[in-house]
């Protein structure tokens, strides 16, 4: 079964969430709360993914605009969203398979592999390509 894009159902979703540029801390912190409501919705249509997608488009402007991270690494993407998200060495074992892989990586011994970039994003709910150098 093919899905196909309802365009009366996204404007319906449109005109309900009214979303826009973002201008201010308030409306980013807003559309931030509907995205994850949206990216944790089981059974998400494909018009709930093109709002998730256009939310995170404007999130991404106005956060880049408003707090420049400058050049990061992938360690240092994944050492500030352990931090900020409280990640505990455990639960990397549990996704990266051993605490020997978790603390290479952890130390910038190891290279983030495209695999792991991929388990991380998926872990982490960012897309995988903070993970790549």
């Amino acid at each position: 079964m093919t899905l196909t894009f309802d365009r009366e159902t996204y404007a319906s979703l449109l005109a309900q969430y009214q979303p826009k540029v973002i201008k201010t801390d308030e409306e980013n912190e807003q559309a931030i709360t509907l995205a994850e409501e949206l990216s944790h919705q089981v059974n998400r249509t494909l018009e709930e993914s093109a709002l998730l997608d256009l939310l995170i488009a404007l999130i991404e402007k106005y956060e880049d605009k408003n707090y420049p991270m400058g050049e990061s690494t992938a360690h240092s993407m994944l050492l500030h969203l352990i931090e900020a998200q409280s990640v505990k060495e455990a639960d990397l074992v549990i996704v990266l398979g051993s605490r020997e892989v978790v603390f290479q990586v952890m130390s910038g011994k190891q290279e983030i592999t495209q695999e792991m970039a991929k388990i991380l994003g998926d872990f982490f709910h960012v897309d995988s390509s903070l993970f790549e150098n």
